[in-house]
């Protein structure tokens, strides 16, 4: 344990330094995004577009991010990335028109995609099987902490200036982020073997899903349906909330609780990962989230939706880095960027197809309906995982 320990805290600063100054600057941005755009003449409908245009860039860009990370090597593709971020954020802080705030946002998808995937492909060669878990683990814990407190280092900006002062922080913590990792040791070219020709080692993408599609079509579905009831959570939590009664603030709030309950349980869950297996983790967090989808269609008040959010909070509070732990074990040495690359995209195609669902099914059925048809497909993932996750265990 001592050991463990050690490395852990060795490997802390240039492993999860920068990724906690990086997510400080996104924390800032994130809700202000569509207030900027309405500060531009954006109506509402065109406002709340610009929110989804990073994310849907960050999908698009997840595998050429892989190979990007895979050609430069980690430390500099991470330094690349942080640089781009703040280039990003600076345009959009000084955006004269919805046009060049759009170019913005669309920019900083592949920045952070390249970002994401240089942290996973650092830790997946640094830290050892033994500490894996909690390394990622803590790594999205970092991110979620730094996510929690931009938006009250960019609040102060708002006020005194206007919603696109807060696109400085994010200028800030990418360019403190590609500091960081410009002046940290490059650990993930300790992976390779010495004397070992980077370019004869590169593998193409699609020879890289050939030889590894057993545990994309298994594992990776199963991973897909983890990234379909985190996203979905959030968007039908406050849409049921409204529908009982519950005012925003009331709404906010309960976000609020839920998110502390996350942050409290990543270690945690990394530790348990490492004793005792990834599907102690992995199945607990399909249970829970959608035990939570199936049984809040059957709440009507404030305590009623929180106790289930707060359930729902423990299953993702769990999940901090299973995602990204379960890409680790299965990635190759040859070729590991690109297949992490094709890991966040299955990953994302759940995260961005949760808004899909839910809003098609709302449509023709009910907001309740759709919590249900997400529940039944969250334990079905938890079923799937049960059966396949094992094969693909790492010694401990």
């Amino acid at each position: 344990m001592g050991d463990a320990e050690f490395s852990l805290r060795r490997i802390a600063v240039p492993a999860f330094g920068p990724t906690a100054l990086w997510s400080v600057g996104i924390g800032a941005v994130l809700p202000v995004i569509a207030l900027s755009a309405r500060d531009l003449g954006a109506s509402v409908s065109v406002a709340a577009l610009f929110v989804g245009l990073g994310t849907v860039s960050e999908l698009v860009s997840a595998v050429p991010a892989g190979v990007v990370v895979d050609r430069l090597g980690e430390r500099r593709a991470l330094v690349l990335a942080g640089l781009a971020d703040a280039a990003a954020s600076l345009l959009a802080l000084l955006a004269p028109s919805l046009a060049v705030l759009a170019l913005a946002v669309v920019l900083t998808g592949p920045t952070g995609a390249v970002f994401l995937l240089a942290r996973q492909s650092f830790l997946t060669a640094a830290a050892p099987v033994h500490l894996r878990a909690r390394a990622m683990s803590t790594l999205g814990g970092v991110a979620r902490i730094g996510l929690f407190v931009g938006p009250f280092v960019g609040a102060p900006l708002v006020a005194v200036f206007s919603p696109q002062a807060a696109f400085g922080v994010a200028v800030a913590g990418g360019l403190a982020a590609a500091a960081l990792a410009w002046a940290s040791p490059d650990l993930g070219a300790h992976a390779r073997p010495a004397g070992a020709d980077a370019a004869a080692e590169r593998v193409p993408v699609r020879e890289v899903a050939r030889r590894h599609r057993a545990v994309l079509l298994t594992v990776g579905v199963g991973v897909l349906a983890i990234g379909l009831a985190r996203s979905s959570r959030v968007v039908v939590v406050p849409l049921w909330a409204e529908h009982v009664g519950l005012t925003a603030a009331q709404t906010s709030l309960l976000f609020g609780v839920a998110g502390l309950v996350e942050v409290l349980l990543f270690y945690p869950a990394g530790s348990l990962m490492d004793r005792r297996g990834r599907i102690w983790v992995a199945l607990p967090v399909t249970v829970l989230l959608g035990i939570g989808l199936l049984v809040l269609p059957l709440t009507s008040t404030l305590v009623g939706v929180g106790a289930v959010a707060v359930v729902m909070a423990v299953g993702n509070g769990l999940g901090s880095g299973i995602v990204m732990t379960l890409g680790a074990d299965a990635a190759p040495e040859q070729g590991r960027a690109p297949f992490l690359g094709l890991w966040r995209l299955l990953s994302l195609v759940g995260h961005n197809g949760a808004s899909i669902v839910v809003g098609a099914l709302a449509a023709v059925a009910s907001i309740g309906a759709a919590s249900v048809t997400v529940g039944v497909l969250t334990v079905a993932g938890g079923a799937w995982l049960l059966r396949w996750l094992p094969r693909y265990e790492p010694e401990r």
